[in-house]
């Protein structure tokens, strides 16, 4: 096994933390994701109450024995939900670790560490990544232009902005946005993170609980195949193309505002996706990685298979070095 700050600080086999994603992230992928060596997380605002999410947390303890996070992302809302509510949720269930965005680190990071909860925080720009770090974080996951969901309004792809944050920060960096194998891990590792985050490459798991349709279209589409919305509001977020996307793409660029999309980025329409695998009822995210995705395996294998490869690339380079 590949050993690194990461795996050593969060108890954990593998240096592979799957991401936080709405709808999809429930005690059951993540308990898959931590048995197989990895971190595996809860996506807390997937379930309607805090009571909802204790019960998924519940029920992973009672799947695994080992380390797993529950994500919380907090985002300035004209009806927000009850942050604080889901907050004494992981605090008071004693979660190991808590993934956390949308709001700076400063506001929460001390609260999570005098109840002994890790926090890893996820950034899109070295600045937000170095603010996080000067708030306590555990550790940073540094999300490229290539992820699915919200990759920042500053377009930088996951080589150049994981080096520049590496070379700068001094906790344990994750990389994130366009890795789905063991080539991406290593290099990761090479250019200076100590595990990779994953949320697309999870999806297409036998573990993930979205319909199998999904599953194999992530297998056949290629690294064209997403979309950019909301870029005209500055709160990007790539999601997978469809005619729904491609309509949001197409109102929002000839001037139109939030109030005109609203309907078709509905949250409830992208769960009516993942529950019955109507590839067109609404919004639903993918990331470029997608293009990298063969196969539906067990979380175990993906793993073990991606810590397999990354070892083995490793030592031919190393081999090829000495040589």
């Amino acid at each position: 096994m590949i050993k690194t700050r990461f795996t050593s600080l969060f108890g954990v086999a593998a240096p592979v933390m799957q991401g936080g994603m709405q709808w999809i992230g429930d005690a059951g992928l993540a308990a898959a994701v931590s048995n197989a060596g990895g971190l595996g997380t809860i996506t807390a605002l997937t379930f309607p109450t805090p009571e909802a999410l204790a019960e998924q947390v519940a029920r992973c303890r009672e799947l695994t024995d080992r380390p797993f996070a529950v994500n919380l992302t907090t985002l300035p809302s004209i009806d927000p939900p009850p942050y604080g509510d889901y907050q004494d949720v992981i605090i008071d269930m004693g979660v190991p670790v808590v993934e956390t965005s949308g709001s700076n680190p400063a506001t929460f990071v001390e609260t999570y560490h005098r109840a002994g909860i890790k926090v890893v925080h996820k950034a899109t720009s070295v600045k937000h990544a170095l603010k996080a770090e000067q708030a306590g974080a555990d550790a940073v996951a540094v999300i490229g232009f290539e992820a699915a969901g919200h990759p920042g309004e500053l377009d930088v792809p996951l080589f150049v902005l994981l080096a520049a944050a590496a070379q700068k920060l001094t906790i344990p960096v994750l990389a994130a946005g366009g890795i789905a194998d063991g080539r991406g891990l290593t290099a990761a590792l090479a250019l200076g993170a100590e595990g990779v985050l994953m949320a697309t490459r999870f999806m297409a798991t036998t573990e993930a609980s979205i319909h199998d349709r999904v599953k194999q279209e992530l297998v056949a589409r290629d690294e064209l195949q997403t979309n950019l919305i909301f870029r005209q509001l500055r709160n990007t977020a790539r999601v997978s193309k469809n005619s729904v996307s491609d309509e949001v793409v197409s109102i929002l660029a000839a001037g139109g505002e939030f109030g005109d999309v609203r309907a078709l980025v509905a949250g409830r329409r992208g769960r009516t996706v993942y529950e019955t695998g109507d590839l067109e009822a609404g919004i639903w995210w993918a990331g470029l990685s997608q293009a990298l995705i063969h196969d539906v395996p067990t979380c175990a294998d993906l793993i073990s298979r991606m810590v397999d490869e990354a070892e083995d690339t490793i030592a031919h380079t190393l081999a090829a070095d000495i040589a």
